[in-house]
């Protein structure tokens, strides 16, 4: 009986890792937890403002911008103890701005996260953003370029955490980076098409700029 509930529980794990956008949670002597990952963190729909945006109960936001927020989206999706994801615009001056307005006023293309602190830590995320490229200073001064890097703070811990993070993050790499750590603004969600590209399409399109 015992072997047969471990093999009982490795083919759930299987089902579990092959669903597209799941993941799964694991505890010894517990059966694999699905849970599906969402597209609306802190309830984000079109023409809803950052201030109105609510994470469930014990989880938390957090915004990231990578250059292009295909595959920056793509990376989150599949981090286990994220719940949910969209992309969208964020540090701009414009309201609610499409795709080609956010490209001319300021804004960068974001990820907005929402994440179980229980089963990630904002700490692994930022070592899934440092994953990715990014532009050094010398690469890239515009800090009003659509796609440039930066980490984007909801409070007082992920700004200290996200600002030591790049210190180190320089220090090892012995460059400048052209990464900025600053209060997360208000985000506009981008148009459908956009969301969740790279899983829709099954695919790695559009890599992170260096410029």
């Amino acid at each position: 009986m015992i072997q047969l509930a471990k093999v009982s529980i490795g083919i759930l794990s299987l089902v579990c890792a092959v669903g597209a956008g799941w993941t799964f949670a694991y505890r010894p002597a517990e059966p694999p937890k699905c849970v599906a990952v969402g597209t609306a963190p802190g309830g984000a729909a079109p023409g809803k403002l950052l201030t109105h945006l609510q994470p469930e109960l014990g989880h938390k936001l957090a915004a990231f911008s990578e250059g292009c927020f295909w595959g920056t989206e793509k990376l989150f999706r599949h981090t286990t103890g994220v719940t949910a994801t969209a992309v969208g615009y964020m540090g701009g001056r414009t309201a609610f701005p499409s795709y080609e307005q956010a490209h001319q006023t300021g804004h960068a293309e974001t990820v907005l996260v929402e994440y179980d602190p229980k089963l990630v830590t904002y700490k692994t995320l930022l070592t899934k953003f440092w994953q990715l490229r990014h532009p050094h200073k010398s690469a890239s001064e515009d800090q009003r370029h659509p796609f440039r890097s930066a980490i984007w703070t909801y409070d007082p811990d992920q700004l200290a955490q996200a600002s030591e993070s790049l210190s180190k993050k320089q220090t090892k790499d012995d460059v400048g980076l052209a990464t900025r750590v600053q209060p997360a603004q208000a985000f506009y969600l981008a148009e459908a098409y956009h969301q969740q590209y790279s899983d829709r399409t099954e695919t790695d399109a559009c890599p992170i700029l260096t410029e």
